[in-house]
This record gives C-alpha cells, structure tokens and sequence, in this order.
C-alpha cells in the first residue's frame, strides 16, 4: 500500500484531470481513447524500431528496449512511492508474469524478426490478426459472447492478411522470405494476444502500473535468461552500451515500450479485450503513410487494399 499523502495527492490530481477532461472523452469511452492513441504511438514505434533492426539483432533489440523501460518504471516506481510487492494472491504473479514471457519475451521478439523480413508496412498488415486471435481467447479462456459480426470480420481480417503474401517482396528480399515474415508477425499476434488475455482478470481487479511491471519484469527475466544462453551473448549486453544506434533505438525503446505500453494496457482495462484490441489495429492505417514517408516503403495497391479490406474487418466487429 501507498503512504497516506500519496494518496490524497493522487485523488487530487485525478479530480483535476476530470475536471480539465474535454467532454469529448467521456469516462465511458476511456478504454476505446487510450486504444486509438497506443495505436497511433504504437505505430512511429514500428518505423523507429525498423530503423533499429537495422542496427540490433530481434533478440538483442527486444532485450534493449524491455532493460530501458524497467530502467523507465524502476524511476516511475521510486518518485512516485508506489510499491512493486503488493498484497495480491501469487496466482495474479504468476499470471502476470507468464504474460510477460509470451506477449513481450516471445512475441516481440518474433514481430522485430517480421519487421526485418517484410519492412514496417506489411508487418503491420499481418499484426491485424491479433485482433481475431484476441477474440478467440477471450471466447476460449473468458467466456466473452461471439457475435456473427465477430466472425466475418475475423474472417476479412484474415483476408486482407491473404491478400500481402501475394505482394511483391521488398528489395532485397524474397518471396520464401516475404512468406515467412508474414508467419512470424502471425505467431507474434498470437502470443501476444494469448498473452494480455490470460492477464485480463488480473488487469481488471488491480493496478495499472502494477501490472504493467510485473510483466515487463517477466519478460525480461526471460530475455536476459536467453541472452546468457545465446552464443551472441556479447552482442546482445553490448546493446546496453551508449552507441550512435541508441539515437534511434532509445526513442524507439521509449515510446514503444513504456509510453505505448501503458496507454495499451490503460486500453484493455477500461474496456473490453476484444474492443480494445480492435481499436489497437487502427495503427496499420497509420504505419503506412510514416513507413513511406521514413523508411520510402511504397504504398502499393494491393497494400492499400489489404489495409482496407482488414479495416473493414475490424469495424464490422466494432459494430457488430
């Protein structure tokens, strides 16, 4: 538990956010807002950490911008008084740090394999299967109703996804290699989602710093457990000395780890699993016209489709 100041600082200052909230954002529509916006972040995230693959390996880039960030929540942590150990059953830890293994350890390394293979904009194509994945586990592992709509835009999800492994490979790649980034975007969506829906009791009944950290620290433990074990040992802690790659790196790390991640998480408890996850994919709209703009990735017609025909997805299941 938090001191008593604490505290009465802190309903303070949530009072005056309420009061200066513009009325556009209503409390009943927080969850949808932070998602809209953790895909917006979460999209200049990706052509940074493009930008890094280029510099870091998957396995050191992902360990790099996890040590940033619980260098970023150990400061957040001390300023703010607010207490890592809490009195919560160990079944919430271990939940929150299996999380932390799958959807951060696993999936993100597996999603900057993607990045590297494919480029940001069709790996953000790929990434919108997240959202059916969310909704087959919510339905499996939460009970959550399925609707008709849930189904067929799962289904133009998945179609728009079909669509980018017909696409023209990107310079220097090949087709096995456009096929095979697209896999591993796939198998990283669905970590990922596994990993944030096993989390959701846990997320609703808790604090949002709090188990935002937990797993954080789980993924990391295993990344650093991995980085032992690697035979890239040394390049993977060499990343965590000061180089001219942290330039763009530490932004990247920043932004798409601590800020992107608190704004997502802040999405999933204050909404639906499935809602917030929908929302989440708006960031393949957006990746597009920064990856082209920052990295010279074309829009092509086949892309755009893609985009569309997976947007169309996402909004029947929003509706529906």
């Amino acid at each position: 538990m938090t001191s008593a100041p604490t505290d009465k600082v802190r309903g303070a200052a949530e009072n005056l956010s309420r009061l200066r909230r513009p009325t556009i954002v209503t409390e009943s529509h927080l969850g949808e807002f932070y998602s809209v916006l953790a895909a917006l972040i979460w999209a200049g995230s990706v052509v940074l950490f493009r930008l890094s693959g280029r510099t870091f390996r998957p396995l050191a880039l992902n360990f790099f911008k996890n040590t940033v960030a619980v260098v970023i929540f150990g400061i957040t942590f001390a300023l703010f008084r607010i207490e890592v150990i809490r009195d919560a059953p160990l079944l919430d830890y271990g939940l929150l740090l299996l999380s932390g293994v799958i959807g951060i350890a696993v999936a993100d390394t597996l999603f900057f394999r993607s990045l590297n293979l494919v480029g940001a904009g069709l790996s953000q194509v790929a990434s919108l299967s997240y959202s059916p994945f969310v909704i087959l586990f919510t339905f499996v592992l939460l009970g959550e109703r399925l609707t008709p709509g849930d189904f067929a835009g799962a289904a133009l999800i998945m179609l728009g996804i079909f669509l980018t492994a017909g696409h023209r490979p990107p310079p220097g790649s090949t087709k096995h290699d456009l096929h095979k980034g697209i896999g591993f975007a796939i198998l990283s969506m669905a970590m990922m989602a596994l990993g944030v829906v096993a989390a959701k009791p846990v997320l609703d009944r808790s604090p949002l710093m709090w188990t935002t950290a937990v797993r954080l620290a789980g993924g990391t433990a295993a990344l650093a457990l991995l980085a032992a074990v690697s035979p890239r040992h040394r390049d993977i802690w060499r990343t965590l000395r000061p180089s001219r790659a942290w330039k763009i790196s530490l932004p990247a790390a920043i932004l798409g780890t601590y800020v992107a991640m608190l704004v997502w998480m802040a999405g999933m408890k204050h909404t639906q699993a499935s809602t917030a996850s929908i929302l989440n994919q708006t960031s393949a709209v957006f990746v597009l016209p920064i990856a082209a703009l920052v990295l010279k990735e074309s829009i092509t017609a086949r892309k755009a489709v893609a985009v569309a025909t997976a947007i169309t997805g996402v909004a029947l299941v929003t509706v529906f």
